[in-house]
């Protein structure tokens, strides 16, 4: 049974900008416009080109994907809120954001654990990469790390659902799980054990992972020839790139999340939310920009693709 009292949360990290909320609404519209392009034309790329149906591509794919729908979590309730004179969102719809909100940022990390196993297998075990990285081996990496985070944070977020609040003003832009646990009424050492439990989990071990393929790569590289550790950096530099910008992200949010904002100007406030944001505005937008330029058979992929519909 629901015994949340409260029938809407209000954001306190908005103030009020007069007219330059126009200029803001705009610049937030441009990104996720942008974002959404670069996304969707990416997997079109991918999908279309049959050479591309490859293991690295399929999880490139899947993580484009994944930027799609975590920027759909944030931007529209984003642009919607930064219009509104009231700052107010109802339960349901905030829960609902909270939900997508920590799905993705667990699957986003997830493929980048998977991405980077690809890449150990392909660089330290060429002979047996057909072998380890099936197709039906792939499509059950893409099903796992999909489906795991949806299970494990619909339990999360059921179980801060069903408490009982003592308040409903969310110090932040966007709904966000430890916010809300901030007004429970009662003791919520259990959830907060459960989210650590499922940080570990979906965090840790693939952190270990990609530390120990990312040292027997760098190990290949140093014992190698000149071409494996040409093949190396092409092929792992936008994905360690992506990597840390992704953990800086997720550090900043962190941090934010456990500093007392009380007695800090709103305007620093505001700032300090949005970069808690970090890792859900640029690295939907980050990734796809940053894979199709560095990638080869992307770029002439997608040139092959503009010159057929030129034709």
């Amino acid at each position: 049974m629901n015994l949340t009292n409260v029938s809407y949360f209000i954001f306190s990290a908005y103030y009020d900008t007069g007219v330059l909320k126009y200029l803001f609404f705009l610049l937030v519209l441009f990104l996720y416009g942008l974002i959404i392009c670069c996304n969707v034309v990416l997997i079109v790329v991918i999908c279309v080109n049959r050479s591309l149906h490859e293991p690295m591509y399929m999880f490139l794919c899947s993580l484009f994907v994944t930027e799609l729908y975590g920027s759909s979590g944030l931007f529209p309730f984003l642009l919607v809120q930064i219009l509104s004179d009231v700052h107010t969102v109802s339960v349901p719809l905030c829960f609902l954001q909270d939900f997508c909100l920590y799905s993705y940022g667990s699957v986003e990390f997830l493929t980048l654990a998977v991405m980077s196993y690809d890449r150990y297998v392909a660089i330290c075990l060429p002979l047996k990469y057909n072998t380890l990285m099936t197709t039906n081996k792939t499509v059950r990496l893409v099903v796992v790390m999909w489906c795991y985070p949806f299970f494990t944070v619909l339990i999360l977020i059921s179980m801060t659902a069903s408490l009982q609040l003592c308040g409903n003003i969310i110090n932040k832009i966007f709904c966000d799980n430890s916010s809300i646990l901030k007004l429970a009424c009662f003791d919520v050492s259990f959830i907060n054990m459960y989210e650590f439990v499922n940080m570990f989990l979906v965090f840790f071990f693939p952190a270990v992972l990609i530390f120990c393929t990312y040292m027997s790569i760098i190990r290949v590289c140093f014992s190698g020839s000149k071409q494996t550790r040409q093949k190396a950096v092409s092929t792992c530099t936008p994905h360690l790139i992506s990597l840390l910008n992704f953990f800086l992200g997720c550090f900043v949010d962190v941090l934010e999340n456990k500093m007392n904002m009380n007695g800090v100007p709103s305007v620093l406030q505001v700032a300090g939310n949005f970069a808690s944001a970090y890792f859900m505005t640029c690295q939907t937008l980050f990734n796809p920009i940053l894979y199709g330029m560095k990638l080869s058979k992307i770029r002439s992929s997608f040139k092959s693709l503009v010159d057929k519909i030129h034709l």
